[in-house]
């Protein structure tokens, strides 16, 4: 499968740094665009408690990836892509059929 897209970063020019996380899929909607869910824990001082929070990040969804609602990926930064797209799918961890 031949990848054109600029913003790929495995085939095309757009390079990654910063921070890496892992989350889920749950919106594939939007053109080359897919919304990725991570939680994660914050401690409240105050009352000596964690507490779980989710994220909802808008990332790049390369042509060659094209991650799936429900699939477990890597997202990681990068340049502003767009008004609301800081990060890229890198990869598919875990597959929705897998």
């Amino acid at each position: 499968m031949e990848c054109n897209d600029i913003k790929c970063p495995v085939h095309g020019k757009l390079k990654t740094h910063g921070y890496e996380f892992n989350g889920v899929v749950v919106s594939d909607r939007a053109a080359k665009t897919a919304i990725v869910e991570r939680e994660y824990t914050t401690f409240l001082q105050k009352y000596e408690r964690s507490l779980r929070k989710t994220s909802r990040i808008p990332a790049h969804n390369p042509d060659c990836i094209k991650a799936k609602q429900g699939d477990f990926v890597t997202i990681a930064n990068t340049r502003r892509i767009s008004k609301t797209k800081s990060f890229v799918i890198t990869r598919v961890l875990k597959g929705v059929g897998q």
